[in-house]
């Protein structure tokens, strides 16, 4: 199932084996992975609390 990520991209979600929500050089963002390889990541977040509300309601289409 494809999800949108942003304007621009949109993902495979049944491709991604796994999501990390890192802290990075400029901020804090959720990376999406295809085995070993970051395959995409999201906009950047003041907290991961932030971060972890955005990717839940990212994925609620994927829970029903």
């Amino acid at each position: 199932m494809f999800v949108r990520l942003n304007e621009r991209v949109y993902l495979n979600m049944s491709k991604i084996t796994r999501t990390k929500i890192d802290h990075v050089e400029d901020g804090i963002r959720v990376r999406f992975y295809e085995g070993k390889d970051q395959v995409a990541k999201s906009k950047r977040f003041e907290t991961v609390e932030d971060a972890s509300k955005w990717f839940e309601e990212l994925i609620k289409p994927l829970n029903k």
